[in-house]
């Protein structure tokens, strides 16, 4: 830490700091050499978090570009604030992107365009755990590309209090490992480095390391104040260092700590007329810093100490005085978040009607829909004077940003506060609309017949009017709450009934809710003219521009699809359909697209790829909790076929979203996932109640292909049971007991391990070792382990023991997807030929030979072939 300030000069002295900085050292290294690296900061409030960062980037001014961006200390900060920061440094293509509040993916790509447009740069983002949603969007899109750009991104934030719900836990989990990214830890201060530090001072070192415990900043601040005697807090110290200046110093710091983050002159003026002298006086103190032509407190310790030490009717009229400053300003220069911030302190309620609403629409769309949520719900706080449709306006927008950031409760007690302010205003077109905007959401969560419940009222109650475009999304919300109920033919007939009244309204924008309605349940039931409703569907939205409906259609291909296990199609609609849902800010569907692209990647046997892409839903934040349930049961199959531990808790979490539904999309897998573990792990007895509430249901509703699947799952239980009930041809085939037929119709479909497992139960010899090679094959060694039981059953004699043990450990850490591209591309085939064997799409075959490139550390096919043969990664393949 440095002995004097937090303005770090070439000359100051970090003590135990030389670890960190040669690991930053060796990141801008290979950032020159176009390696780039994420490298995390970590630590408490007041470890020297910003001045290790600080003194980095002094080390190599002239050497490198440096770009410096600070997230913002507010309840509800600026979207973007680091990065608006940094494109005023850079200008160009950045800042007008930045301004026009586009969403994350085009921030993040015009940013990565200016890195690669100049060698080496330092990027520093400080402060993440203040960051808004949009800023952590941008950080995790740079995090992901950065290892292909020549910079080093430098991020500090405190790890104190930061709890496991904090956004930006959540955003560390989805940073990438290994030497992509870097994590450094700044730790308190040893005794020693305390005593070197307090050397030069009149204080007792020991007493000094006790009350800071090595506090970087607290051991500063206290030996700034130049005292003999120790204050027991840093708000202590930092007042006392405050008392030695004068008075119209002292009043500069009081306004610059009510107007966080920074102060520039003009608004500092305003709050305490010409501060020449006294400001001088407060930087040369370094309680106070420069910063891109405004100060800043040189710790926001410091400032928060000021700020709490005012009286409330100093602050009252140090926040009015900025606010009348601050909106003065012209439009296009306005902070709204900032104004809203202080209208709200300066307790204007005019001010907070003007601006919050402002401030939210803006954030929303940038993507930074917790941060809209909030300056939405700062605006019904102070609502109370207004009109009642604009209070019932301002909750369903609240509800909508709820919705968006998982904030479920929330947003279903403002949409049900919104509908009844428009039934007592007797507007129908409203409160039906409301309604069905209730409805969805109440699906969300699992709350799928109070869903269908409200559905119909809000049909019931816009029939009653002149058909419009809300009554065909009314529509189109029943036919999907009748499909996830399993309700096919109602599903259809609400379908319909949107599609026709679109038809007859003839604006193209409504055919979309009927045509991806009827489309989705067409595709999924076999017709090809579903698949041309929904093509028809993405490419009118695309040319009309409605984004979230072109993710609508692409998710509905992509369902279906999965659902008639087409996979090579499905890998296309689903590749494509998570690059519009990056490009567009599209979370939520491009969640439930990585659980569908988890749950083909499970199917087909490529397994580490299916851990990779259910962690990834699991690691984020999401209002349904349908993806996050497919997810589980991904992981925890995955788990369980490999014999690895941790299967059982992720089943029972997926139960327990489950259960409650009645809804067999959710439940049916996770009776089966879970029929599947208690059989491989030898608990063969607990399959029935596994099994029973699922079977019941989906015999009820008549679903054959949910009943074929866990009859058979039942039978390899030992359980034999007759159901006069007709079910797909490859379940009725195991139950019959032809296992060859059934292998070969999975074998067909491209899963091999439902071909293994319908050829363990066989008792021909053959079969079985056939059953053994593909199950150790894929890794699969539970199901290994019941084949080679039943063989030695049958007396079979001379069952190897599986692979070498060189093959085994795969010293380059491919996933079985990965090897075998790998083994076809030794062999010469192209991406084409490749997607065409393995079901997949080549575009999904593409991601994979860059990732074998990758870890082979290779540039070329060839030299990746080379590199499989001397690592004997094609044995036994």
């Amino acid at each position: 830490m440095s002995a004097t300030s937090g303005a770090a000069t070439a000359t100051d002295r970090l003590l135990e700091r030389e670890d960190a900085l040669e690991a930053l050292n060796r990141a801008l290294a290979d950032a020159a050499s176009g390696t780039g690296r994420l490298m995390l900061v970590r630590g408490e409030a007041g470890a020297g978090k910003t001045a290790l960062v600080r003194h980095f980037c002094v080390e190599h001014l002239g050497r490198a570009r440096i770009l410096w961006g600070a997230c913002d200390p507010l309840d509800t900060p600026r979207p973007l604030g680091p990065f608006s920061d940094i494109a005023q440094m850079v200008g160009g293509e950045l800042e007008e992107v930045v301004d026009e509040g586009a969403i994350p993916y085009r921030v993040a790509t015009a940013l990565i365009k200016e890195l690669r447009a100049e060698a080496p740069t330092i990027v520093a983002l400080e402060d993440l755990h203040w960051a808004d949603e949009a800023t952590l969007d941008v950080v995790k899109l740079i995090a992901r590309r950065v290892d292909a750009m020549p910079a080093v991104v430098i991020t500090t934030y405190r790890d104190d209090g930061l709890d496991s719900a904090h956004p930006l836990r959540t955003a560390l989990g989805a940073f990438p490992t290994g030497r992509a990214s870097g994590r450094l830890e700044v730790p308190a201060l040893s005794p020693d480095a305390v005593a070197s530090l307090a050397e030069p001072h009149r204080v007792d070192p020991g007493e000094l390391y006790r009350i800071t415990s090595g506090n970087a900043f607290f051991v500063t601040e206290v030996l700034a104040a130049g005292t003999t005697e120790i204050p027991e807090t840093v708000r202590d110290a930092v007042l006392a260092r405050a008392a030695s200046l004068s008075l119209a110093a002292r009043r500069v710091l009081e306004a610059v700590a009510m107007v966080p983050p920074e102060a520039d002159l003009p608004l500092l003026e305003a709050l305490v007329g010409s501060p020449d002298q006294a400001l001088d006086e407060c930087l040369v103190s370094g309680m106070l810093t420069a910063r891109n032509g405004s100060v800043v407190f040189r710790h926001e310790l410091a400032r928060l100490a000021v700020e709490d030490s005012l009286p409330t009717n100093r602050r009252l009229t140090l926040h009015r005085d900025a606010l009348t400053a601050l909106r003065a300003l012209p439009p296009g220069a306005r902070d709204l978040s900032r104004l809203a911030h202080h209208a709200e302190a300066a307790q204007d309620l005019d001010a907070v009607l003007e601006f919050a609403p402002l401030a939210a629409a803006r954030a929303a769309s940038m993507g930074a829909h917790r941060e809209a949520a909030g300056q939405y719900a700062r605006a019904i706080r102070f609502s109370a004077p207004l009109p009642a449709s604009r209070r019932a306006e301002l909750l369903a927008k609240y509800a909508h940003e709820c919705y968006l950031t998982d904030r479920i409760e929330e947003a279903i007690d403002a949409l049900k506060a919104a509908a009844d302010s428009y039934r007592e205003l007797g507007n129908p077109l409203r409160e039906g609309d409301t309604l069905c905007a209730l409805s969805n959401i109440l699906w969300c969560p699992g709350r799928g017949e109070e869903a269908r419940r409200v559905g119909h009222d809000a049909v019931t109650i816009l029939e009653t009017l002149p058909p419009g475009p809300e009554l065909v999304g009314a529509y189109r919300n029943l036919s999907f709450l009748h499909l996830t109920a399993d309700d096919f033919g109602a599903a259809h007939a609400w379908g319909e009934r949107a599609l026709e009244l679109a038809n007859r309204l003839g604006r193209p924008e409504f055919l979309l809710p009927g045509l991806v309605a009827v489309g989705r349940l067409e595709f999924m039931t076999g017709s090809d003219a579903g698949r041309e409703k929904l093509e028809r569907a993405r490419d009118l939205a695309q040319e009309l521009g409605l984004e979230d409906w072109v993710g609508e259609a692409f998710l509905a291909l992509a369902w279906a699809t999965v659902l008639r296990r087409t996979y090579a199609l499905a890998g296309e609609f689903i590749d494509g359909g998570i690059d519009w849902c990056h490009e567009h800010g599209l979370h939520l569907t491009r969640l439930y697209l990585l659980a569908l692209r988890a749950r083909i990647q499970r199917e087909q046997g490529a397994w580490g790829d299916a851990a990779e892409s259910a962690a990834l839903v699991l690691g984020e934040r999401c209002v349904s909790t349908l993806p996050r349930t497919s997810a589980l049961v991904t992981l925890a199959l995955v788990r369980a076929r490999r014999g690895d531990p941790g299967a059982d808790p992720l089943l029972a979490e997926a139960q327990a979203l489950a259960a409650p539904t009645r809804e067999l999309v959710r439940i049916a897998p996770v009776a089966a996932a879970r029929a599947e573990a208690a059989w491989l792990s030898g608990r063969p007895e607990t399959v029935r109640e596994a099994t029973g509430a699922a079977l019941e249901l989906a015999l009820e509703r008549g679903v054959h292909s949910v009943v074929g699947e866990l009859l058979v799952w039942r039978r390899r239980a030992g359980i034999e049971e007759a159901v006069a009930v007709r079910v797909p041809r490859v379940y009725e085939l195991e139950l019959a007991g032809e296992a060859e037929g059934a292998a070969e119709w999975w074998a067909a479909t491209g899963c091999p391990y439902e071909a293994a497992l319908a050829l363990a139960h066989s008792d021909d010899e053959a079969d079985l070792r056939s059953a053994l090679e593909t199950l150790r094959s894929l890794g699969a060694s539970p199901a290994a382990s019941i084949v080679v039981r039943r063989l030695r059953e049958l007396g079979v004699l001379g069952i190897s023991r599986g692979p070498r043990a060189t093959t085994r450990g795969n010293p380059a850490e491919l996933t079985n997807r990965e090897l075998e591209v790998l083994h076809l591309v030794s062999e010469g085939l192209r991406n084409v030929e490749i997607a065409r064997r393995l079901f997949l799409s080549p575009r999904t075959v593409g991601h994979h030979v860059s990732a074998i490139l990758r870890k082979l550390g290779v540039a070329t096919r060839g030299e990746a072939a080379a590199a499989a043969r001397r690592l004997d990664l094609l044995e036994d393949r």
